[in-house]
């Protein structure tokens, strides 16, 4: 057996705000583990969109409550948020002639 079975990675999850007058987004909540299960419960609960990117939230779960993402994260960011403008909780996709370019096939959430 390698190391590497039988072992789970913890889930990581951040949410991010961001609001008028801010001049980027802002962590407001973040967590690993059971932490983060009840982050995405929340925002589930609330009808918040969850987008799934490990890599990304390994990075965002790095930083402080109420710090704004840093520059180099922002085109990142802007993907996930151009997602959710296309976005559509019922399964359809929006098209180019609806108003906007045709989201990724592949869903993911950041946890």
């Amino acid at each position: 057996m390698s190391r590497s079975e039988g072992t789970t990675r913890a889930k990581k999850a951040v949410a991010l705000q961001y609001g008028p007058g801010d001049t980027a987004p802002v962590i407001v909540a973040s967590g690993m583990g059971y932490m983060a299960e009840k982050i995405v419960e929340t925002a589930a609960d609330c009808g918040v969109p969850i987008y799934e990117d490990n890599s990304l939230s390994t990075i965002l779960t790095q930083l402080k409550l109420g710090q704004e993402i840093p520059e180099s994260l922002y085109q990142a960011i802007v993907e996930i948020y151009v997602y959710f403008l296309h976005f559509d909780p019922t399964g359809n996709v929006k098209t180019q002639q609806e108003g906007g370019q045709t989201p990724p096939r592949e869903t993911e959430e950041t946890t």
